[in-house]
């Protein structure tokens, strides 16, 4: 078993295209990092693909393992989250609408995870195998409002209900990483410090480029800063938190 590497879940024709752009991405901060490319039929619904997710240990082929969604870009070297696995089992960032009773299946102060950018190691089995059992079972659908409209979508099932469920109710706690870990640019406005990882269907503006660039020139000597993205880059968002 290789000590660490980078899984990816994908199907159909986007997820593949989207993939290259993000494994690009990935080789020009770890161009040695194994990668293991676990892929799912192209017929299946995107919302079950969703739940296929759950299965991210049994597909991982690593000790430790960086789990990317398609939808990423990587900025910036990602030792640390690999560290924080090691450490802890889990690292990940909280949910950009980071209060998981907003799930059929869900209530009171339960925390979301975004599931699109996660680190674990082995030890976080118990998280996994809850997970496992509870993605196909437990209600995950949830009404919202998708940014700039005001009717009220449903979307049926999500794959963060049930890995939320699970880290609550097997009480292993994650290592939280910063939103700079998984960088939600469509809810996340603003931000400090340089990203690590960009998680969204749109291109890299030139702004976290520039940004990024500062400090890795800076070092030590870079001045922290709040950034906040030009609404001409938001407005290529939309769609629904997940």
């Amino acid at each position: 078993m290789a000590d660490k590497g980078v899984l990816y879940i994908v199907w159909g024709e986007q997820g593949r295209a989207l993939m290259n752009r993000s494994l690009a991405s990935l080789r020009q901060y770890h161009p040695d990092l194994p990668v293991h490319v676990a892929t799912l039929p192209d017929g299946l619904d995107p919302m079950q693909g969703l739940l296929q997710k759950a299965r991210m240990l049994d597909l991982s082929p690593f000790a430790t393992t960086l789990f990317l969604d398609a939808d990423t870009v990587v900025l910036g070297n990602l030792d640390f989250g690999f560290a924080q696995a090691d450490r802890f089992g889990l690292a990940c960032s909280i949910c950009e609408c980071p209060w998981a009773r907003r799930y059929g299946g869900l209530d009171g102060d339960i925390v979301e995870y975004n599931t699109g950018v996660v680190f674990f190691s082995r030890r976080a089995a118990p998280v996994f195998e809850a997970w496992k059992t509870l993605a196909p079972t437990l209600d995950s659908s949830f009404l919202h409002v998708p940014p700039g409209q005001r009717v009220v979508g449903r979307m049926p099932y999500n794959d963060q209900a049930s890995f939320a469920k699970a880290v609550d109710r097997t009480g292993v706690l994650p290592a939280v990483l910063p939103l700079n870990w998984n960088y939600r640019p469509r809810w996340q406005h603003s931000f400090f410090g340089p990203l690590k990882i960009w998680h969204d269907y749109m291109d890299v503006p030139p702004v976290i480029r520039d940004t990024n660039a500062y400090y890795e020139t800076h070092g030590r000597d870079a001045v922290m800063q709040c950034v906040t993205l030009p609404f001409e880059a938001l407005a290529q968002g939309g769609g629904a938190s997940s």
